[in-house]
């Protein structure tokens, strides 16, 4: 495994010197002592990249086949339109964590901040995931148009979810565990107990995240609810076609 250290370079600095190490090959990189560097492999394809400290925005972005680890916490922007590949988070992340995400999974161990999954999409093949251990800000999932969100709340001590879930949604569905008031959701949507196909699809997902992140498996699908849009257009009303 190659080492960088990113002490006191500029992001740019250490954008070029990682790019440098993927252009000749390298698969494995460590990257040290990272202080709010953003971009952070920004596209790559293949390999790992573990990062020790906290990554600035934007981590990951663009990422299509790569795996990103982080021995820490992470900022906004979290797979900004990712492609395919996986970040893992072992603490928490902040805003936007998997803006208009495409494809590849997000697994954050701790919280997430307001807007998680804004702008997610699917097509075909292509199936975004992000699965975050503790919980949400408000707007999660807001304009989520496909894929998966599930929230874990592993501190069942506290709320899991923010305000104005899913406002917006038209595609996708999200799980949070424990009991979630309509009130707290958008308007138009609607949440059900987590039916046994649903589970049954969303179960090796979980698996994966718990085996990354040393989480034991304890989870059973009458824990979840289940979040989705009571139509594929739910705003349909409010234009003029």
């Amino acid at each position: 495994m190659k080492v960088l250290d990113g002490r006191g370079k500029p992001y740019r600095e250490v954008n070029a010197l990682l790019e440098e190490l993927w252009q000749e090959g390298i698969q494995e990189v460590l990257l040290r002592s990272i202080n709010g560097q953003r971009y952070l492999g920004r596209g790559f394809s293949r390999g790992e990249i573990i990062i020790e400290g906290t990554p600035g925005d934007d981590l990951g972005m663009f990422l299509n086949g790569a795996t990103i680890r982080v021995r820490g916490n992470a900022q906004d922007g979290v797979g900004n339109t990712m492609n395919a590949g996986k970040i893992i988070v072992e603490g928490d992340a902040r805003d936007i964590v998997g803006f208009s995400m495409r494809g590849g999974k997000i697994f954050i161990r701790g919280d997430v901040g307001y807007r998680v999954g804004i702008h997610m999409k699917s097509y075909l093949d292509e199936y975004p995931v992000i699965v975050v251990g503790g919980k949400s800000g408000d707007f999660l999932g807001e304009y989520m148009a496909g894929g998966l969100i599930v929230v874990l709340g592993l501190e069942r001590s506290r709320p899991v979810e923010g305000n104005f879930i899913a406002s917006g949604m038209h595609g996708g569905r999200i799980l949070i565990r424990g009991e979630v008031d309509q009130r707290f959701l958008g308007a138009g949507m609607k949440v059900e107990k987590t039916a046994a196909g649903e589970w049954n699809e969303v179960v090796p997902y979980l698996q994966e995240y718990c085996q990354d992140l040393n989480v034991p498996f304890t989870f059973s699908s009458d824990e979840f609810v289940s979040i989705t849009p009571l139509t594929t257009r739910p705003y349909g009303k409010i234009y003029a076609y």
